[in-house]
């Protein structure tokens, strides 16, 4: 008869962060647990609250299914010594699987006799393997551990109990001094012990004392709530999905309030309000219905509706003295000027190796006027770019950014409005650290775009230009995401950007003047373009993008990065055409006897041409060739696709590896001309067309 199981790891108050990830490893390893241990179920749930991780698992038999396997041993050859007798690598064999030589069958496999055993494996009461649980508990991983006691071993929290119920059967094990058994805590001020009988008992009976094992249910509760506030009030309440969470992993049985703050408030900047609550306070920020921010603020507290008034009391007290703050020192920053600000970056150190934040301004600057021209910025935007580069990282020493570090760039443009800068460069300002995240807002503004990739882009040469270069996991300097980020702008911006000579053109001008740049570049850094290569071959795989494409967009003899994406957008849609395969093929085989030719611009002589078929693929060559720099991407690979039937039948009646040495070098130096089109399209002999 099947059986359920509950297993609940009781805990002091974990991180909220935490929470999710480490309930959904505990239900990965139970699940891999059980399949390791050939104990079949028919459904895992998991549930977590501050104080718990718990998983609830049903349809697990009584016992491990016996088992029968054919376990092969040494040939026979080796089993039997010349005398006929079972030699030691028999009898160490059948030893070690728990059995004697009378149970040795021989059977041939490919020609060779082999030395077979029956094994018959009887299958262990379930309660006995689930000892194991032991194991799944102790393997789990955490950001950060400590230990506690006297004990060396390391948890993300003291553990203080473990309920392991097989049904109405208590799992015995102990973890340091804690046995596992029936009885887990309720709420930690409106509950009390609860003992199960059973395991079905665990979502019941932890909710009579106050606490919701389930995340979702709390979750519900917590969305309902609010909804109803919102409702009552005509407001509007933006439900942040990771705030949400984070509220769900703070309380075991939420109740949800209203609480306000004085209205004088509401003339600071906006974001200084909304992170004060939303990231220091874990509140939701609440609005009219037409979006405008009110003076009220809503959370859930830990517990029941008893004294709630005095819990609001406390909060509002609590986020007063914030906005106090906030108020104080958005009206100090108010009193500074950009260019004081500026000054003092001289004094702020971007990286002890590469120099002060000011210096690093001035490569930004120089960077950002030599991508802009490249891009086709206008005059007016170079010039409104080349402010923005002056002072783009000024609020890093303001009160505020100091205070709330999570506001730079933000309060950076609310500052340069109010200090008379154009919108363009306080827009680029705050633009310019995005993407914040692997997928976050990109730059709107051709200006903000452009500073964004200059920051990013000198932050790569920099630390590569001092041997930091990200290893494994290690990148302490978000290289790979800033990296990932130009690669996300520059997909999204479609401009024409020439990495490689971009880069020089940059380290050939830093360099030239290292007393006001801070730092040498070092020539070619040829580490630097195989990073991009990674990051532009990460971005593509996001985008579904077959791996052989991916390398032949990345082979290609392509200098501008944009035309990349071009290119692999295009391989894709053409990835099931009829006439793919065989010219693919076609071009590949041209490749291919290209590679093989040492030529140093070979000129193609048509008097030496000996077939139809080589005047028809030179003359539709040079026709192709002509066109070629003039062409979209699309039109190229058509060009070349057109070309097959001519390379096909030249193929046909033309041997391109003669004796004659001045015909052969002709042959070469026209298949040469075709592959250099070819790869300047994509390294199409990557593509996989079988």
């Amino acid at each position: 008869m099947a059986q359920n199981l509950l297993l609940e790891i009781g805990l002091e108050e974990l991180p909220a962060h935490v929470v999710t990830p480490s309930m959904k490893q505990l239900q990965e390893k139970t699940a891999a647990f059980l399949d390791a241990h050939a104990l079949p179920y028919t459904t895992i749930e998991a549930y977590s609250t501050p104080r718990r991780l718990a998983v609830y698992v049903t349809g697990i038999p009584e016992k491990q299914a016996d088992t029968q396997e054919e376990v092969k041993g040494p040939a026979k050859k080796i089993a039997l010594d010349e005398a006929g007798n079972w030699s030691k690598a028999a009898q160490g064999f059948v030893r070690g699987q728990g059995l004697t030589t009378d149970d040795i069958t021989f059977r041939e496999l490919k020609g060779v006799e082999y030395v077979y055993v029956t094994k018959h494996t009887q299958g262990q009461p379930t309660v006995e393997v689930l000892k194991g649980l032991q194991e799944v508990i102790t393997s789990l991983t955490f950001p950060v551990t400590m230990h506690w006691a006297d004990y060396d071993f390391e948890y993300i929290r003291p553990i203080h109990w473990i309920v392991a119920l097989f049904g109405e059967q208590v799992i015995p094990f102990q973890i340091l001094d804690i046995v596992t058994g029936r009885e887990s805590k309720g709420h930690r001020f409106l509950g009390e012990a609860v003992t199960f009988d059973h395991a079905d008992d665990y979502l019941e009976k932890m909710k009579h004392q106050f606490v919701i094992a389930d995340p979702s249910e709390r979750q519900q509760m917590i969305t309902a709530q609010i909804n109803a506030i919102a409702q009552e009030n005509n407001w509007r309440i933006d439900l942040d999905e990771d705030l949400l969470e984070e509220v769900t992993n703070l309380v075991e049985y939420p109740t949800a309030f209203v609480g306000d703050f004085e209205e004088k408030y509401l003339s600071v900047p906006e974001e200084v309000l909304v992170t004060s609550m939303k990231e220091h306070q874990r509140y939701f920020d609440v609005r009219t219905l037409d979006g405008e921010l009110l003076p009220h603020f809503i959370s859930a507290r830990n517990g029941d509706a008893v004294k709630i008034d005095n819990v609001i009391k406390g909060n509002q007290k609590v986020l007063t003295a914030r906005l106090e703050d906030a108020e104080f020192f958005y009206n100090e920053d108010k009193k500074l000027t950009i260019d004081h600000c500026v000054e003092k970056l001289k004094q702020v150190t971007f990286h002890e190796k590469i120099g002060s934040l000011y210096e690093k301004m001035q490569r930004v600057g120089l960077a950002a006027q030599i991508i802009g021209k490249t891009v086709g910025l206008t005059q007016e935007e170079l010039t409104d770019l080349q402010r923005a580069a002056q002072i783009y990282k000024f609020d890093l020493v303001t009160n505020m950014v100091g205070e709330f570090p999570e506001l730079q760039g933000i309060m950076g443009e609310k500052y340069a409005l109010i200090q008379g800068e154009k919108p363009a460069v306080a827009q680029a300002i705050r633009e310019h650290y995005m993407p914040i995240s692997a997928e976050g807002e990109l730059p709107q503004s051709k200006i903000g775009a452009v500073l964004a990739i200059a920051d990013k882009l000198d932050s790569l040469l920099a630390f590569f230009a001092v041997d930091m270069v990200p290893s494994g996991s290690n990148d302490p300097y978000a290289l790979r995401r800033q990296t990932y980020g130009i690669i996300r702008i520059l997909a999204e911006k479609r401009w024409y950007f020439p990495f490689a000579q971009l880069q020089e053109e940059i380290r050939e001008a830093i360099n030239a003047q290292p007393e006001v740049f801070g730092i040498q570049l070092a020539a070619g850094q040829e580490q630097v373009t195989d990073f991009v290569k990674g990051r532009l071959r990460q971005f593509l795989l996001s985008k579904n993008t077959r791996h052989d494409v991916i390398e032949a967009v990345l082979g290609a003899r392509q200098a501008d990065i944009s035309t990349l994406f071009e290119t692999a957008q295009m391989l894709r849609e053409h990835l099931q055409d009829n006439d793919f395969k065989p010219s693919m093929e076609a071009l590949t085989r041209v490749i291919n006897l290209a590679k093989k030719a040492e030529l140093d611009q070979a000129a193609i002589d048509p008097a030496l041409f000996e077939n139809d078929s080589e005047t028809a693929l030179y003359e539709a060559v040079l026709t192709v060739e002509d066109k070629f720099p003039h062409q979209t991407m699309e039109e190229n690979y058509q060009s070349l696709v057109a070309l097959r039937p001519l390379i096909e039948a030249y193929f046909d009646q033309t041997m391109v590896m003669v004796e004659d040495e001045q015909i052969r070098r002709n042959r070469f130096a026209l298949l040469d001309k075709i592959a250099k089109m070819s790869l300047a399209v994509a390294s199409l002999d990557a593509l996989i067309t079988k």
